[in-house]
């Protein structure tokens, strides 16, 4: 696992992993280049170890390459520049033009700068992999995952990989709240591209074994004001855009309203507080949700470490069965985020869609999902532009395609004109520094992209 000083996700997928029976012997190598955070997550491995009653060796490693030495599956999960400095950056800077944001970590200008600042990274691993682990199977949940993966299959495509999120299994448990039933009672087909996946079929499974659609009565539910039922996602924030979203284009998306509110023209307006309020967007969500996740571990870390126990069960995160599955040959079904190889046929190929995959010792094998309906891929179209912009930028190294990413971001765009994008870009170059690629700064952006 590289980047495994997170230590809480890292108890997650290890804990995951160490309840499958087949892998009680496993070697569990953990990555960091903070040490002290590497320290506080070795000892929580240990205990999860101790708990779990399991042969497993657990080693550590601040080395990436010494670290993927043999490995059979990689696990990433890291954050490139952290809250501080580069979430902060990504924040305060467009903020001084008026540019608000949630997230910042998928799309809009945080997400095209989270993603130069990642992909080297990711390339990096890939290039270890090639030395030392040319088998093993790459399972990124490093965002901006759309970016990220477009990126490393196109550069680094020799190297078996997918891109894991837990949206789809997330957003069917919050649906199934909404409609008070078990998730388990709900058959669904979903696709699309990371956060920005649409739940094509929702279906009630019958006890004569037939099933119900279920979403003429999600929307009599959302006109009566009876949904959603639930005021809040996982992270206290309402759930209000993306039931809007569903009476738009028919179909419910797998982000929460917060994150997708961004990836869009229309909920976020520097001149409409009222529709900030009526959608009760929490602006400036992530960095809140840092300083929490940061005192919370500050609070917790004593808790892991020491003699109180740990509380274990299987999160729904994907990388377990997947892990189980290509190990062990016993089937299941996950949704990964693969290169477009005409599984999703009204989509660009090569970009970066989200569908269900069959997983089993041949590996991971997504399935065709056909056609979008329209309205959706169109809608999807409109983010692919900026993730082929930035993956361009990183490709040919061309500062240039930074600020057409930009100019082509929805939030952005209805926000800024183009002196002012041209001015934000600069200035966000400036301030993350080392942080991006020397050749981010190589060319002035008034350069002509063709000459006159």
């Amino acid at each position: 696992m590289i980047g495994a000083g997170s230590t809480v996700f890292m108890k997650n997928l290890v804990g995951d992993i160490l309840q499958r029976p087949s892998f009680s012997n496993a070697v569990i190598a953990l990555q960091d280049i903070d040490a002290q955070r590497l320290s506080e997550s070795e000892a929580v491995a240990q205990k999860l170890q101790e708990a779990l009653g399991t042969a497993a060796t657990i080693e550590t490693f601040t080395d990436q390459r010494a670290a993927l030495d043999g490995a059979h599956f990689v696990i990433v999960a890291f954050h490139i520049g952290g809250y501080d400095p580069c979430t902060i950056t990504d924040f305060e800077v467009p903020k001084r033009y008026g540019l608000r944001q949630t997230i910042g970590d998928t799309l809009g200008i945080g997400g095209i700068m989270r993603g130069l600042r990642t992909v080297p990274h990711l390339l990096s691993v890939c290039d270890d992999m090639r030395d030392v682990a040319p088998d093993a199977w790459l399972l990124n949940y490093v965002n901006p995952m759309a970016i990220n993966m477009g990126a490393t299959a196109k550069l680094a495509p020799d190297i078996n990989q997918v891109g894991l999120c837990h949206s789809v299994q997330g957003t069917i448990e919050t649906l199934a709240q909404d409609l008070e039933m078990s998730h388990q009672d709900i058959r669904y087909l979903c696709a699309g591209i990371n956060h920005m996946a649409f739940y094509l079929r929702l279906e009630k499974r019958l006890e004569d074994g037939g099933y119900r659609d279920l979403y003429p009565e999600l929307f009599a539910a959302y006109r009566e004001k009876q949904v959603p039922r639930v005021s809040s996602d996982t992270n206290g924030c309402a759930n209000l855009v993306r039931y809007d979203v569903m009476t738009r284009l028919g179909y419910f998306v797998t982000e929460s309203s917060e994150h997708f509110a961004e990836y869009t023209p229309w909920y976020i307006k520097r001149d409409r507080p009222d529709l900030i309020d009526r959608y009760a967007i929490p602006l400036d969500e992530y960095p809140r949700r840092c300083r929490e996740q940061i005192a919370k571990w500050n609070e917790q870390s004593a808790d892991l470490r020491g003699d109180k126990p740990l509380s274990i069960r299987q999160s729904h995160e994907y990388a377990s069965s997947i892990v189980n599955s290509i190990w062990t040959g016993e089937p299941s079904i996950i949704y990964g985020n693969v290169a477009n190889a005409g599984y999703i046929t009204n989509l660009p190929q090569d970009c970066v869609v989200e569908v269900p995959c069959l997983v089993d010792r041949n590996g991971i094998q997504p399935t065709v999902v056909g056609d979008l309906p329209p309205q959706l891929a169109a809608m999807i179209q409109t983010n692919l532009n900026v993730q082929a912009l930035t993956i361009a930028a990183i490709e040919n190294r061309n500062p240039q395609h930074i600020y057409h990413a930009a100019l082509l971001d929805p939030h952005t765009a209805a926000e800024l004109d183009p002196d002012q994008i041209r001015g934000l870009v600069d200035d966000l170059i400036e301030a993350h520094g080392d942080w991006l690629p020397d050749w981010c700064r190589s060319v002035s952006p008034l350069r002509q992209t063709h000459p006159a």
